[in-house]
């Protein structure tokens, strides 16, 4: 499981035990993700997954898209939070794994949320035309966005236009272990993130705020 950047094996430990306590199978899932070895990396961290659950629960979120699911950590969180307030709450999961969506089902059906969440195995890109499409401009509440990196401005895009005002925008891994300030990363993925970032600092369509929780969080309010 990946941690914030910078944080001390006890400092992680000291915020997991003073946070809310992890449910169960939330709890599990990130356990058995972290057995995983390498790849576990891409699952977001417990303090992670607090705070969005809280985001959640502040923008009282009833209908929230995640684009990028992995074994299905950060979604199960933010369904459980808006599970709690709104009895038909729903998620709309975008991702392109059979795979790992696979595992992540499993949680959400032992979570007892599989059915506030939505899978589409799809580019998330045409998913998310699709919905724009339908009408669904301006119904979402919250959006968290941990996929593919040179796509982040696409999803960004998409995801503001899907927002109601007041609704927020959550974008993982935006510090990229901390290539976005070393001028030497000149790779694809790092030159995306740095254009994001700078994109949503001048956006007056949002209100942003750049933070170092996990990989870096990037949030954005629409206005």
């Amino acid at each position: 499981m990946s941690t914030s950047i910078g944080l001390s094996p006890e400092i992680v430990a000291y915020l997991g035990a003073n946070n809310p306590p992890e449910h169960p199978v939330l709890r599990q899932c990130r356990e058995d993700t972290a057995r995983l070895g390498g790849i576990a990396r891409m699952q977001i961290s417990s303090e992670q997954g607090a705070l969005m659950a809280w985001f959640a629960r502040l923008v009282n979120a009833r209908k929230a898209i995640e684009v990028g699911v992995f074994t299905g950590y950060s979604s199960l969180a933010v369904a459980l939070a808006m599970r709690d307030m709104h009895a038909d709450a729903q998620i709309l999961a975008c991702d392109v794994s059979e795979e790992w969506t696979g595992v992540a089902k499993r949680y959400w059906r032992d979570a007892g949320v599989a059915d506030a969440i939505q899978l589409k195995l799809a580019p998330a890109s045409e998913t998310l035309d699709g919905v724009l499409a339908a009408g669904g401009a301006n119904t979402f509440d919250m959006a968290f966005i941990d996929a593919d990196k040179s796509s982040y401005d696409a999803y960004y895009e998409r995801c503001l236009q899907l927002l109601r005002p007041g609704g927020v925008m959550l974008f993982d891994n935006v510090l990229w272990s901390g290539k976005v300030a070393d001028a030497a990363a000149q790779d694809a993925d790092t030159s995306a993130l740095r254009a994001l970032n700078a994109k949503a600092k001048d956006d007056k369509r949002v209100h942003t705020a750049l933070t170092a929780v996990g990989d870096g969080l990037l949030l954005c309010m629409k206005k």
